[in-house]
């Protein structure tokens, strides 16, 4: 019995992996729906409360689509970049990210979680962060556009912080309206209400 527990609990231990760390610190707004997000086949789009916007979308309904690296090379086409096979099977197990795309080959190759979030910190700091929404280079609606191509079943998240100006948001909005989005789900807290009975 305490073997199979063992051989159990390794093959877990093995086979599992961790939620990447958010690259920002978002603090939501509280609200009472009790509504889930879907956990598949979901993009994210983070906004945190600087404005800077963050970007995130998964695998699709199994490891096997491999949407992130077909997302991938499609922007690496767009914007001439290349990247190597190594550098799109890392990018698949990656999490959010906020960085111009032109960066997105040396956040992907440091070599763990935590030269990445150094990496991502060194961009605050130059304020090169969050993923570029101006009109020259509106890449988070290239990101968009392509995701929605290479996954036509993907649902839109967004998740801003409560001290993020309106205006971010709604530009973020626009963007997305701009591409056919007219659905998306809006991530917020579970506020707590408390419910008398009376007798």
């Amino acid at each position: 019995m305490v073997d199979l527990f063992a051989l159990l609990l390794t093959f877990f231990m093995l086979t599992s992996t961790f939620r990447p760390q958010e690259p920002a610190v978002i603090d939501t707004p509280a609200s009472i729906s009790e509504k889930q997000a879907p956990d598949k086949e979901i993009l994210s789009i983070s906004i945190d409360k600087l404005g800077k916007v963050y970007f995130n979308l998964d695998n699709g309904p199994d490891t096997t689509t491999k949407f992130r690296e077909k997302v991938l090379e499609k922007m690496a086409e767009q914007y001439k970049l290349t990247f190597t096979p190594k550098q799109y099977e890392t990018f698949a197990k990656l999490g959010a990210f906020g960085m111009p795309v032109q960066l997105l080959n040396q956040w992907i190759d440091k070599k763990d979680p935590t030269e990445r979030d150094k990496f991502q910190k060194q961009l605050v700091e130059a304020k090169k962060d969050g993923i570029p929404t101006d009109s020259v280079d509106n890449q988070l609606a290239w990101w968009i556009l392509i995701t929605r191509q290479v996954d036509q079943n993907i649902q839109v998240g967004i998740k801003a912080d409560m001290e993020t100006d309106y205006k971010v948001v709604k530009k973020v909005l626009d963007i997305l309206q701009d591409k056919k989005v007219n659905k998306f789900n809006l991530t917020t807290n579970l506020e707590k209400v408390e419910v008398k009975v009376e007798n």
